[in-house]
């Protein structure tokens, strides 16, 4: 029986097997002592409303209390329709990918994935450079939406979003505004010529995913190259960046760094980011 303190949170997603968000929070929960608990629920687009329901009364009945969750492929966007509130990062975003349950029971959507994206990609470079540059965006879901922004705030002048739908990258073009532009996808490798940075925000190239077809020939060896997918570690776009010369960045610290908002409300310590953490989740990643 779960203690009646017990705060309970947890990551939902359409599948969430691959996630390694129970492993990262759960070394948290573990290095500060605390009476809580986070799981993975695999829950499908049409359910989320439902199942937010429902889980405020399961925990209940454990004898703990539902705080909140994450949400990843294919929610972030779903949430978006479902919470009671929405915080302005999520506003901003158009998508949603950290909820908090409050004292009401109202849930509020927020959006961590920007600052994560930004967070980690200054692990490897110096962002301000990047400023006025050329980003090339593959997809055009929650993740890029978040990903967008962070671009925009980092002074990119230009951000060209290509997508297998062209309208959706149409849309979220016109979201972002004036900066971005939006690209068929069968022009994907032919645009690389104009990138200082290259970011894939689709699944593809995830374990069990249909992999990410581009040919990196015309892009120039300066450019940064970084993949949100994190299994496996290093995708086949992250390999062959490298072995053209290109600096890359995997999409662990992304996942590590947007988790940090996340745990800080639901379980009131503001966790850090550092080698140990990084260490203890990539151990998850053996065998997946």
């Amino acid at each position: 029986m779960t203690d009646k303190t017990t705060k309970i949170a947890g990551v939902m997603g359409w599948p969430i097997s691959h996630s390694l968000s129970p492993r990262l929070h759960g070394y948290w929960i573990k290095k500060y002592g605390l009476d809580a608990d986070y799981r993975a629920w695999p829950v499908k687009p049409e359910e989320l409303g439902e199942t937010f329901a429902r889980l405020k009364h399961e925990c209940a009945a454990e004898g703990g209390v539902f705080r909140g969750t994450n949400l990843t492929i294919p929610l972030k966007e779903t949430a978006f329709e479902v919470v009671d509130i929405l915080d302005p990062s999520a506003k901003r975003i158009g998508a949603v990918n950290t909820v908090v349950v409050g004292p009401d029971g109202r849930l509020t959507g927020r959006n961590t994935d920007g600052i994560g994206f930004t967070d980690s990609l200054a692990e490897h470079v110096e962002i301000s450079e990047l400023k006025g540059g050329t980003a090339v965006l593959l997809g055009a879901g929650g993740a890029a939406r978040a990903v967008a922004v962070a671009l925009t705030d980092l002074g990119m002048a230009k951000i060209i979003i290509c997508n297998r739908s062209l309208s959706r990258a149409e849309t979220l073009a016109g979201h972002i505004g004036e900066t971005a532009e939006a690209a068929p996808w069968d022009a994907r490798s032919n645009l690389l010529e104009a990138a200082d940075l290259l970011v894939n925000c689709t699944s593809l190239g995830m374990t069990g995913q249909p992999p990410l077809e581009i040919s990196l020939n015309a892009l120039k060896k300066s450019a940064i190259v970084t993949d949100i997918v994190y299994v496996p570690l290093e995708t086949e776009l992250l390999s062959a960046a490298k072995s053209r010369g290109s600096i890359v960045v995997d999409g662990l610290g992304m996942l590590l760094h947007q988790a940090k908002a996340g745990f800080e409300a639901w379980f009131g310590i503001t966790p850090e980011v550092d080698a140990a953490l990084r260490r203890h989740v990539l151990d998850g990643l053996k065998g997946k």
